[in-house]
């Protein structure tokens, strides 16, 4: 008997879980409050004027005009965002299930890796192959790529969830996750292959690693990192790491954005400066303050308080997240709820601790909160998927849900 009989097509609100998506909204308005603090208050060159009077000498004054539009990150966030939205209320009207199929996932996998080929190829930002332009708007390939690696990963350990002490699929699952590790790192983008790693080696520990294979996979990473660091880094990626363990070596180099950036986030103290009175944003001593600085320039408006407000909404997502998957049909859908916690927690990690010193700048925005529409998109598009997978998790009929479940056989 067809499965899909058991479950109703309908998404009804209580198909949705409002208190993830409420969470959500917090963080991205104080995104937009941050980008349009700074939006009218952008530095443009003095001009400098001599006017004459009857009385005194020809005097130089200084006339400063803000363009009208100096800033276009608020705008164009806005209407990513009202697209995102649309991405997570669709996504719960489909039933997922499709995606279990190997077939499904495999070309979903070569797709994404032709995508980073092409991006390779044709795709250029800011000295790295990052983005592909499309004219009105740009996207960044290697978002969807993660949400990729996660449905792959979650169908490959839901078969192999008692096999998974043979260190053979620790490996196989490590070269889907190593082919799109390469592929981002040769764009150069080492904070996108970074999260690739985090996505794996989370996958992998919450399948039931052994501790011998985590020692194992534990010198592996040695072994590449060594690679890396003698054939592949290039000499600024290995700066940046050597200016992780001593950032105050080269304040005017390499150490400046994570020097400015830590001066920011603890000028803030309490309360913080005020919106729109952020000095070391709004004068420019902090670059990318819409991207990869956006927690500091955060902070030093809204202060230790505004912090607290919205790392408690990031704990609730995560909560909510897990909840989500802890309930699921199958292992798959579990797997797939725990790997989507991991990609937004290394994320919120990595830009956190780079922006307060303790790791190194490898430009990782803070989800839903950074300047990026293909970021927020696809995170809103896995939540939809979430809440897809959350339609179905308890209209499936008991025999038919059991069967799903790895370990339990019928023969």
């Amino acid at each position: 008997m067809s499965l899909a009989k058991h479950i109703s097509t309908a998404t009804t609100p209580r198909s949705i879980d409002w208190i993830l998506f409420l969470a959500v909204l917090p963080i991205v308005a104080a995104g937009l409050v941050t980008m349009y603090s700074f939006e009218k208050q952008v530095p443009v060159p003095c001009e400098e004027q001599e006017v004459a009077t009857a009385e005194t000498l020809p005097v130089t004054i200084c006339t400063t005009q803000a363009p009208a539009s100096a800033n276009p990150y608020f705008s164009k966030q806005l209407v990513w965002l009202l697209l995102s939205c649309a991405a997570f209320f669709a996504g719960s009207f489909i039933d997922w299930r499709f995606l279990r199929r190997s077939d499904v996932l495999f070309g979903l996998f070569l797709g994404g890796c032709l995508l980073l080929l092409i991006l390779f190829l044709l795709g250029t930002t800011r000295g790295i192959h990052g983005w592909l332009n499309f004219g009105l708007f740009s996207v960044q390939p290697v978002e969807p790529v993660k949400l990729i690696l996660i449905l792959v990963l979650a169908k490959y350990f839901s078969r192999r969830h008692i096999e998974i002490a043979h260190i053979r699929h620790i490996l196989v699952s490590g070269i889907y996750a190593f082919i799109l590790f390469v592929l981002v790192l040769l764009q150069p983008d080492f904070g996108g292959a970074l999260v690739i790693a985090c996505l794996w080696f989370g996958m992998v520990m919450l399948s039931g690693i052994s501790k011998k294979h985590l020692m194992t996979v534990a010198l592996i990473g040695a072994i590449s990192g060594l690679f890396l660091w003698s054939f592949v880094f290039k000499d600024y990626q290995k700066q940046r790491l050597v200016t992780f363990l001593h950032p105050l070596t080269d304040i005017r180099g390499s150490g400046y954005n994570a020097y400015q950036s830590m001066i920011a986030v603890g000028s803030g103290e309490l309360f913080g400066k005020g919106v729109g009175y952020g000095t070391q944003s709004r004068l420019q001593f902090l670059p990318e303050y819409e991207t990869d600085f956006v927690f500091a320039a955060f902070a030093e408006e809204w202060g230790f308080m505004g912090v607290i407000v919205i790392f408690i909404c990031y704990g609730v997502i995560i909560w909510r997240i897990l909840r989500n998957a802890l309930h699921g049909l199958s292992n798959f859908e579990i797997l797939y709820g725990l790997g989507l916690a991991i990609l937004i927690m290394s994320q919120f990690l990595i830009h956190i601790g780079m922006n307060i010193g303790l790791l190194p700048v490898t430009g990782i925005t803070l989800p839903f909160m950074s300047y990026g529409g293909t970021n927020m998109l696809v995170l809103f598009a896995g939540f939809g998927i979430l809440m897809g997978m959350r339609r179905y998790r308890r209209t499936a009929h008991k025999e038919e849900m059991q069967n799903e479940f790895v370990g339990v056989t019928t023969e």
